[in-house]
């Protein structure tokens, strides 16, 4: 998992050859933008616009992906967002390929919480258990980024 600002993106874009054009994407993208998936580079990297409202985090589960990784922002409201390594998670719902995602337990040992709000970024990888839409204090309508970029 990584958690920075937007601003130093280019520091990671190394890591993955899709990454320089994720965060192009990103610096660009229009919050006028209507909710729905946007192919960047063909199935391999595509954004997924999304409002929606925050919840307490008894009511919503955690997850991880195999085939994708996530690089999530938000351009307005916040949310908390749950984030436990996979191999210490239970697994609720087998692994669902078409959706390339995996429904986990939540966790019974402390976890780290992110707190997203617009400006930053956060990466998940396979290894990566999260827990996103957590309201914060109260919930929020939440506009997201989602984008999901091949792995394997």
């Amino acid at each position: 998992m990584i958690h920075d600002s937007l601003n130093q993106s280019s520091a990671y874009e190394k890591l993955h050859p899709l990454f320089p054009l994720a965060f192009a994407w990103l610096k660009k993208f229009n919050p006028q933008t209507p909710d729905g998936k946007y192919p960047i580079q063909g199935d391999d990297l595509v954004a997924g616009v999304q409002r929606y409202l925050t919840k307490p985090s008894e009511e919503k589960k955690w997850e991880a992906h195999r085939i994708f990784g996530d690089i999530q922002v938000i351009f307005s409201g916040e949310e908390m967002c749950g984030h436990h390594p996979t191999t210490a998670l239970t697994s609720m719902e087998a692994y669902q390929a078409g959706k390339d995602v995996e429904k986990f337990a939540a966790p019974s040992a402390v976890t780290t919480s992110l707190h997203l709000r617009p400006g930053y970024f956060t990466i998940f990888y396979p290894s990566d258990g999260h827990q996103p839409g957590v309201m914060a204090k109260h919930p929020t309508e939440v506009l997201k980024v989602v984008i999901k970029f091949r792995l394997v």
